[in-house]
Order: structure tokens, then C-alpha cells, then sequence
């Protein structure tokens, strides 16, 4: 199935599902009146309600995240976590009015009863679009071109199951050779097509959707290279396990029926989620500059008084796509400090932190300017920091899938933030870079306000670093 008709096809079951088991629901309160119901505004209304408060429920579980072989069981679970979750802040709504109102009604207990028919309906309603999907595929309609990298047994093995299990949807067009194999070479009447060196062609040839990686534990250089290639076609791609290790942590995992697979997901957000997430960052960057003003006047005073030199610092950082912006802070070091040593990170008790410097520092208070840039669309509230266009190249070369991290508009504050400290060392981009990838995987709402809670926490708590 395509992405969108997919997708439209399970929000409309929801869509019919939720609100059948609403009037369900309510002609059961009321035991009669069904054709009279429809236009009653005391049953229309709160039924319209009621559909988008499971809406954003749904979308905050991931329920409306692309299908890929899930089975029967998984959907159900996660329906039924979802809804228990729902129903519990629904009773406890009717009973905190119930306790405000001084009114004691027996009819909450109904709330119940509707979640059984809300599970009855929704969960029918999923099963049957699931079904159909995979009907659809097991016919041939909306099934997906494949590459597999690699030509080995762990690649024949994944070439298997896509033959056993046609309900993924998945036909292998080719082999692409990764350790000199030669062309004309195949298993069960599918070729090697050609070599890594070629992936972005080869993509385009046999109009490939998805790719999965096989590789040997020794190819780490080419799993790298492959990623890099890929990054730029609109492929999904898959990793068969043993170089986990390698991404340390930062992709999701699905199976095929079974099979463990990595997925490098190329759909980092659905555009909503993104055009959400931007009225987001405007609304609380917005209410920070409010809210702190007071605050920023008495520390721009400080800052002046403290040190020679102006009260912003303005440097060059790479933005989305690599895109150069002007990022703006409260200033915190000395006057030119790096005029003598060229551009280096700041160290542990680094003598060019001014004494208000480091105060702002441990708080996070010299952060606050860059919500400017926020509203600029430069950066985003969340996301990987960003970096300097020199330490990016320098970086490239030593890391050679750092470049992942500008797939994304760079943010205040992040995954790797609120889980290590400043960059002082090599060693230490390397780490953050770890949390800056599975920051970029799994990208998501209910991702960005978690590290905006924990934000708020180094703030409040003082966990910021700031020698």
C-alpha cells in the first residue's frame, strides 16, 4: 500500500469506529431515541469531542505511524494501552466534576461499557483495514521494490521470508554486491544488479522503495558509506542485525514476521507532526522571551558590567541541510577568545568564562537569545545543537556519518543536552553524536517534550556545565 492512501484508509475506520461506539454508547444511557439522536446538539457535540480527544491520543502512541507488517497482536496491544490510558483520564474527569459538583452518580461506572464498545468497534475496525491491506499486497496491488546489500546467507535468509510471507509486500529486484561478487550471480532467479559503489543508481533502475542491509560484521566502512549514499533518495532502509553496535542504540526495530530489522527511517516526521512541531517552538519561544524578560534586562546589565565587549555573541553555526546561520547568545567568555587560539571548544575551568559567564552557563540562561533564531525558523526549540561550519568538516572527515545530524533543524536544547555536558573533546562529539542519531530516529512530539521536562529540570536544579 502507499504511504498516504494507507494512511487515510485506517484514519477513516477510526473515524467511523469511534464515533459508532460513542452513539452506541449513548443510546444505551438513553434506551431510546435513536433516530431522534442525530440532531440533538447535547449528542453531536461532545460526539465531535470525544472523536479528537482519541485522535490526539492515537497520534501521541504512534497509532498513525506507517504500517509495516505489525501483527494482529502488536495493534491490539497498543489499542488497548492507548484507550486504557484514555479512559482513565475520561473517568477521572467525570470524577473530579462528580466530587467539585458535590454530586454522587452511579452513571460514571457507564464509562466502562463504553470502552468495551469502543474496544469492540476500533479494534474490529483496525483488524479489518489490516486484513485488507495485507490482501491488497498478497494480490499485487501497492507492493514495494527491493534492494538487498550483501550476498550471503543472512541476505539469502531475509530473501526467504520475503518469498514466504508475500503479505509484506516486498519483491526483491536485485542483489547488490558488497564483497566483489560477481555479476550474473544469484539466488532463486534474483541477480547481482551491481556494486555498492553504484546503490544511487541502481535505486533509481529498478525504482527501489526499500532497501535492507545484510552485511558481514567486518563492513562497517560500507554500512556507513551506504547510509551517506542513501540519505538523499526516498528509500526506506533496513538493517538484518550484527551491526547494532555500530548505531549504538539510535534505530527503531521491526521484524518481518519473525526476522529482526533495523530501520533507518528516512520519514524522520509526518508533515503535520513538523508543522506542529514549528507553531510549537513560535508559541514557547514566544512565552520564554515574555516570561523572562525581567530576567534577560538585569543579566544584560551584568554582563556589561563584568567585561569589556558587547552584551551578545554572535558566531556562524550549520543549520538544516547545512544551511550557515548567525546564532545569538548572551555572551560568556572574554572578549575575543579565540583571536590567539583559532576555534576550539571550551575546556574545564577555561579561563575565557567570565564570572557571569559561568553562572548563565549553569543554568542555561545564555541559551535564551537563540529563541530568536527559533522564530527566524533557524532552529528549532528541540533538536541536535548546532555546530560550527569548521568543526563540521573536521568532524565529517573523523566521523563519517555526523553529516545525519543536519538532516534536522538544530535546536536549544536536546537529546544529547540533557543526557551529557559541553563539548570539550573529541570524545565527547562522539558521544552526543550517539544521542543526536537516536534523537533524529526517533523523532517525535511526545520525544520533544520529554527532553523539554527534562530541560526544565537541569534548569531548575542547576545540572548544567559550566567550568
Amino acid at each position: 500500500m502507499n504511504k498516504k492512501p494507507g494512511k487515510l484508509l485506517i484514519l477513516s475506520i477510526d473515524f467511523l469506529s469511534i464515533n459508532l461506539a460513542w452513539i452506541l454508547y449513548f443510546g444505551f444511557r438513553v434506551e431510546s431515541g435513536w433516530f431522534d439522536l442525530i440532531i440533538m446538539p447535547a449528542f453531536m457535540i461532545p460526539m465531535f469531542v470525544v472523536y479528537f480527544y482519541w485522535l490526539i491520543i492515537f497520534t501521541f502512541v504512534g497509532m498513525y505511524r506507517t504500517w509495516f507488517a505489525s501483527s494482529r497482536f502488536d495493534e491490539l496491544s497498543t489499542l488497548f494501552k492507548a484507550s486504557f490510558v484514555g479512559i482513565f483520564i475520561l473517568f477521572s474527569l467525570i470524577f473530579l466534576d462528580d466530587y467539585i459538583h458535590s454530586v454522587s452518580s452511579p452513571n460514571r461506572i457507564l464509562i466502562f461499557i463504553y470502552w468495551g464498545m469502543f474496544l469492540l468497534l476500533v479494534g474490529s475496525g483496525r483488524l479489518f483495514v489490516r486484513g485488507f491491506q495485507r490482501n491488497l499486497l498478497i494480490r499485487g496491488i501497492g507492493r514495494k521494490n527491493v534492494l538487498i546489500i550483501g550476498f550471503n546467507e543472512k541476505a539469502k535468509d531475509v530473501h526467504d521470508q520475503l518469498l514466504q510471507h508475500k503479505a509484506l509486500g516486498l519483491d526483491v529486484k536485485g542483489y547488490v554486491s558488497s564483497n566483489g561478487h560477481s555479476l550474473g550471480e544469484g539466488y532463486k532467479d534474483i541477480k547481482i544488479i551491481g556494486s555498492v559503489s553504484e546503490i544511487e543508481k541502481l535505486i533509481d533502475e529498478v525504482n527501489a522503495q526499500e532497501i535492507i542491509i545484510a552485511l558481514e560484521k567486518d563492513d562497517h566502512d560500507i554500512l556507513i558509506q551506504l547510509i551517506a549514499k542513501c540519505d538523499q533518495k526516498n528509500v526506506g532502509i533496513k538493517i538484518v542485525p550484527d551491526l547494532y553496535e555500530i548505531l549504538s542504540g539510535q534505530a527503531k526495530t521491526s521484524q518481518i514476521y519473525g526476522i529482526p530489522l533495523i530501520d533507518i527511517m528516512p520519514q524522520l516526521m509526518p508533515e503535520w507532526e513538523k508543522k506542529l512541531k514549528r507553531s510549537i517552538d513560535i508559541i514557547i519561544s514566544l512565552l520564554i522571551l515574555v516570561i523572562t524578560f525581567p530576567v534577560c534586562f538585569v543579566i544584560a546589565i551584568a554582563i556589561k558590567i563584568d567585561s569589556k565587549g558587547p552584551i551578545f555573541f554572535t558566531q556562524e553555526r550549520c543549520g538544516q541541510n547545512g544551511k550557515v546561520f548567525t546564532i545569538v547568545k548572551f555572551r560568556s567568555m572574554v572578549l575575543d577568545a579565540e583571536k590567539m587560539s583559532g576555534p576550539v571548544w571550551s575546556q574545564k575551568d577555561d579561563p575565557r568564562i567570565t564570572s557571569i559567564g559561568k553562572i548563565i552557563r549553569k543554568v542555561r540562561i545564555d541559551e535564551i537569545p537563540q529563541l530568536y533564531n527559533v522564530l527566524k525558523g533557524e532552529m528549532s526549540f528541540v533538536g541536535p545543537r548546532p555546530e560550527r561550519p569548521f568543526f563540521v568538516e573536521k568532524l565529517a572527515n573523523e566521523i563519517p556519518y555526523y553529516k545525519r545530524r543536519l538532516k534536522v533543524r538544530p535546536g536549544i536544547t536536546g537529546w544529547a543536552q540533557v543526557k551529557h555536558k559541553y563539548d570539550e573533546t573529541l570524545e565527547d562529539v562522539k558521544i552526543k553524536l550517539k544521542y543526536d542519531l537516536f534523537y533524529i530516529e526517533n523523532m517525535s512530539l511526545r520525544m520533544d517534550f520529554k527532553i523539554i521536562l527534562r530541560t526544565i529540570y537541569v534548569v531548575l536544579f542547576g545540572k548544567g556545565h559550566y567550568s
